[in-house]
């Protein structure tokens, strides 16, 4: 794990924690399976590559009712990338927000689970996808005003290296940096893929770490599909989180259908087209794997 903006790092998450998160990410990359086949294609690359990041925050983070999504001390999860819905319903769906059951409905008519996530039909999605740049944004307008109402809830934003390209997002960082958020965290999904290509092709954004360091983020590059790094980081913003503070952001690298290898190597991957024989292949793999690192 690399850390930036930090001096020392605490003492590595416990193994019964990480394990914990461990299954919940395999159980969210089961659910991203059986959603992608009720369609037979969409995001599913997404879902995969990011369920380690998402376990990490709802098992591990958020304070939420799964009984009560519009709880007012609740802390606020946005999915800036609209398109990751399925990996999000995923993460609702196990953390008991959504039924399990209705994760079959994904993408059907009257479905509360479109494929591109609306705040207005999903219980626990606070804000509707679309175009992307737009989340961050909204999240430091949220953050500034849970601040105003003397709130102690958080604010964690979700959003790709794709939407590292606009404008709107930096802005959005300045001004969380302005208004010193330090109930608003950042989570970037850097999985090199965009809708027209790899990431550095379309437009390059490198050197990430020292831009997010630059407009005054308290930033953190880490293993996105490593458990313990992201607890660990997770753990170096608690220690340094206050209402008046830094903003953080944890940068995340990550694999396009990370934990089915037979996906991990398609070279389409932005959006796939599974073939029906393949799905039952996909959840031996993922099993599979799960499996054999828990026994190594």
């Amino acid at each position: 794990m690399t850390l930036s903006s930090v001096e020392t790092a605490p003492a590595a998450p416990a193994a019964e924690r990480v394990e914990r998160i461990r299954a919940a990410a395999y159980r969210i990359r089961h659910h991203a399976l059986t959603m992608g086949e009720v369609q037979g294609q969409g995001y599913v690359g997404q879902a995969l590559g990011a369920a380690d990041m998402l376990a990490a925050v709802y098992a591990g983070q958020l304070t939420y009712r799964a009984e009560d999504p519009h709880w007012e001390g609740r802390d606020r999860f946005l999915l800036s990338t609209g398109h990751y819905a399925i990996g999000h319903y995923a993460a609702l769906a196990e953390a008991g927000i959504v039924p399990v059951a209705e994760l079959e409905t994904y993408g059907s008519d009257d479905s509360r689970l479109p494929m591109s996530g609306m705040s207005t039909y999903t219980p626990g999605m606070e804000i509707s996808g679309g175009s992307l740049g737009h989340g961050l944004t909204i999240a430091v307008g949220m953050a500034l005003g849970l601040r105003l109402q003397g709130s102690a809830s958080r604010v964690i934003n979700f959003l790709s290296d794709g939407e590292l390209d606009e404008g709107s997002t930096w802005e959005a960082a300045m001004g969380a940096h302005h208004h010193q958020l330090g109930n608003l965290t950042a989570m970037v999904d850097i999985n090199a893929l965009q809708a027209d290509g790899a990431t550095d092709t379309v437009l390059r954004t490198e050197p990430v770490t020292e831009k997010w360091e630059a407009f005054g983020w308290y930033t953190q590059r880490v293993d996105g599909n490593d458990v313990g790094a992201l607890l660990a980081a997770f753990d170096n913003i608690s220690s340094q989180s206050a209402a008046v503070g830094r903003p953080s952001v944890i940068l995340c690298d990550t694999k396009v259908g990370r934990g089915v290898p037979l996906l991990e190597t398609r070279e389409k991957a932005h959006f796939m087209r599974i073939e029906e024989h393949e799905w039952q292949i996909c959840r031996e793999q993922l099993t599979a794997g799960y499996e054999g690192t828990a026994s190594a």
